[in-house]
């Protein structure tokens, strides 16, 4: 926890903005990714994960993040926000385009270290979820569940989502075993998620 928390006191800056593959910053040190259904609460946790409120661009409308942006503060570690899934509002062939450049950079970036799928601990894993977690399968690149909103279901609630979802993971090749459980309006379990990318960034020296 010590450590998770000196890794993310420092001054986080927004980096770049990518639209195609073309314009992504070049590779260097590690990269840890957020992705999840739209609305589902990436920007906000990206803001409590580096304790700065407006860093990452919140909306109630779903699909206002529709680019990869990336964060950092130093040479060694990186924070990218990816375009929501799922639902947005746009034409479907924007929506086909942000689809398209997820992919490429998931089976392309060789610094990415770890995915954090963002699931809303109100509903647990959808349909929607699926074509992606295959994909991180299919691209071997390691990725673990992290719970969003878990402030608003009622515990028994909580705990069935949380149940069901680590028996799904369980036949899922790529996923990093263990759930975390985060609520960024309240501040629970951001603890722990910067002491898993701690651990992490330890692990890749």
């Amino acid at each position: 926890m010590s450590a998770g928390r000196k890794l993310f006191a420092v001054d986080w800056q927004f980096m770049a903005a990518a639209a195609n593959m073309a314009a992504l910053p070049k590779m260097f040190g590690v990269e840890i990714a957020f992705a999840g259904r739209s609305n589902v609460g990436k920007s906000s946790l990206v803001n409590a994960l580096t304790g700065r409120d407006g860093l990452a661009r919140t909306s109630q409308t779903p699909g206002r993040t529709q680019e990869l942006i990336f964060f950092t503060a130093g040479e060694r570690l990186r924070l990218v926000d990816m375009p929501g899934y799922g639902y947005a509002a746009a034409p479907k062939a924007k929506v086909a385009a942000w689809t398209e450049l997820i992919r490429a950079y998931l089976r392309g970036r060789q610094n990415l270290a770890r995915v954090y799928v963002l699931i809303d601990a109100r509903h647990g894993l959808k349909d929607t979820d699926a074509p992606v977690l295959d994909l991180l399968d299919e691209s071997a690149v390691s990725y673990q569940v992290v719970l969003t909103k878990a402030d608003q279901p009622k515990p028994a609630e909580l705990a069935t989502v949380t149940a069901a979802t680590e028996a799904a993971l369980k036949k899922r090749t790529a996923a990093y075993p263990g759930i975390l459980v985060t609520a960024s309006r309240t501040g629970a379990g951001i603890g722990e998620l910067r002491a898993a990318v701690a651990r992490l960034m330890d692990e890749t020296r």
